[in-house]
């Protein structure tokens, strides 16, 4: 059996397609949640078309429903983590494997910090899913899971493969997770522009303000010994570069970046949208907090997180390239 805990976008999306493909799945969340799907099952749709209908999938909002269960895919939010750990210890068998599919960097460490008898490894999600009400979740963009490669991976890996859930099994999946980072530092520039990530893309000042991100990301990053893996097969160090060309130019030259579903959108969007804490402080404010470590300053990233916890606060959601970047300038 597969356990998604923590199951809202990305674990409703995951889970249920390797539910539509056969596998054991039991989802744990919120009741608002739980309801939801009991009165509207799963419905999953990708960005090229594919479909996927769940009409009873098991929800069940109690840690309990863990019990059992070979693998479990954590998908809480990074604030979270500690606390879905210690709600899960008591039930996990000893040798389960736990999958961290979160944003940020230190998640699978918290995780194996409370849960020292389970095979805990890091994984990245590279693709965007989007709740879209009454049970559906959509795909928005294309990407895989990446997961650190173990050999208790070879009894799941299967499932994965029939539900077209391309697992990449990966030997340091941290320089994996530091390239989603750079792109995760666009989730606070896509919900203060409060457009679709394709149509925020497409508009240079607001790429200056990601170029500007990115940099201190790039920073901190090589004061840490942190090396990125290529993203989007480029060198992470020309993403900058990239995304400070005009607009033609970048349309052209960043067209894999740009595959997306015209109405995608970014989780610190949807979380405001919401009403819900964002994950700001493990995205921009992890730049923040590695930069420190090691003697710098990310003001730029400072900012982002200030003005996104505005946003949580009721404050200002509509800032237009220029004026955002105004802002980071200033910052800076």
């Amino acid at each position: 059996m597969i356990c998604v805990y923590g199951a809202g976008s990305i674990g409703c999306y995951v889970g249920g397609r390797l539910a539509a493909a056969g596998a054991e799945v039991v989802f744990v969340g919120r009741r608002r949640l739980a309801d939801e799907v009991a009165a509207h099952g799963l419905t999953l749709t990708d960005l090229h078309g594919a479909a996927a209908r769940l009409d009873a999938p098991r929800y069940a909002t109690a840690p309990e429903a863990a019990a059992g269960a070979g693998l479990v895919l954590v998908t809480v939010k990074s604030a979270a983590t500690a606390e879905a750990a210690a709600a899960l210890a008591p039930h996990l068998a000893p040798g389960a494997v736990v999958v961290s599919l979160q944003n940020g960097l230190r998640n699978a460490a918290v995780l194996r910090e409370h849960l020292p008898e389970a095979t805990v490894l890091a994984g990245t999600v590279g693709f965007n899913v989007v709740r879209t009400g009454d049970g559906r979740f959509h795909q928005g963009t294309d990407g895989d899971l990446g997961v650190e490669d173990h050999t208790a991976l070879d009894a799941f890996a299967p499932a994965f493969a029939r539900a077209g859930l391309d697992l990449a099994r990966e030997a340091d999946l941290r320089g994996v997770q530091a390239a989603k980072l750079l792109l995760n530092l666009n989730n606070a520039i896509n919900a203060l522009s409060d457009l679709p990530l394709k149509a925020e893309l497409s508009q240079r000042a607001y790429r200056r303000c990601l170029a500007l991100a990115q940099r201190e990301a790039l920073a901190a990053y090589k004061a840490a010994a942190l090396r990125p893996a290529k993203t989007a097969g480029l060198d992470p160090r020309l993403l900058p570069v990239l995304l400070g060309l005009p607009d033609a130019l970048f349309t052209r030259a960043a067209a894999r970046m740009l595959a997306m579903d015209p109405h995608a959108r970014s989780s610190t969007w949807d979380d405001l949208e919401a009403g819900r804490p964002t994950e700001v402080d493990y995205l921009n404010g992890e730049i923040v907090a590695l930069a420190a470590e090691h003697g710098l300053a990310a003001p730029v990233n400072r900012r982002l997180a200030e003005l996104v916890h505005a946003a949580e606060r009721g404050g200002f959601r509509d800032w237009t390239g220029p004026a955002l970047l105004a802002q980071l300038r200033r910052a800076r």
